[in-house]
């Protein structure tokens, strides 16, 4: 399947995340992004060091300037299950109004066409690395990564974009 890229319509897909009450909530993409202006961020995995030191803490500090260009939502996916990302937003002191969502089985991932397959490192499918700007569904900005780097996804990638 080809990568998602600019101008397709994200694929609709159902994902989990806990709340701030801590409960699970299971969420549609498209109720999240329908109407909206959103950046959808990807990463291989949870408590991962390129991922937990650099991509999610950049959009956690420009998200009050990606908000000033009219981002209302910061939605990160990551193939992890629920309990793992709540763990895992609760590492950072503040979240900044990113959405901490679980694929868990990859198959939002999948209908992105963005699996990274690291079986042989012992990681089963994960995500690349990807950053898209989404307005009303449509993808207007697709920052992917080749593979784990982390080159174009970054939230500064993003705010040059806007």
């Amino acid at each position: 399947m080809a990568p998602i890229a600019v101008n397709d319509v994200i694929p609709d897909g159902t994902l989990a995340y806990f709340d701030e009450n801590d409960e699970m909530k299971q969420v549609s993409v498209h109720s999240l992004a329908a109407g909206k202006k959103v950046v959808i961020f990807g990463v291989p995995g949870a408590f991962t060091p390129t991922c937990s030191m650099k991509h999610v803490p950049g959009f956690i500090e420009k998200s009050e300037e990606l908000k000033a260009k009219g981002v209302e939502e910061l939605l990160l996916i990551s193939v992890n299950d629920p309990f793992v990302m709540k763990a895992w937003r609760k590492s950072y002191p503040e979240t900044k109004n990113v959405k901490f969502l679980a694929d868990g089985s990859a198959s939002y991932t999948h209908a992105l066409g963005l699996e990274l397959d690291l079986n042989e490192k012992g990681l089963g499918i994960r995500s690349r690395r990807f950053a898209l700007l989404v307005d009303n569904l449509k993808v207007v900005v697709a920052n992917i990564e080749s593979g784990g780097e982390f080159t174009v996804s970054s939230a500064d990638e993003i705010l040059a974009a806007l």
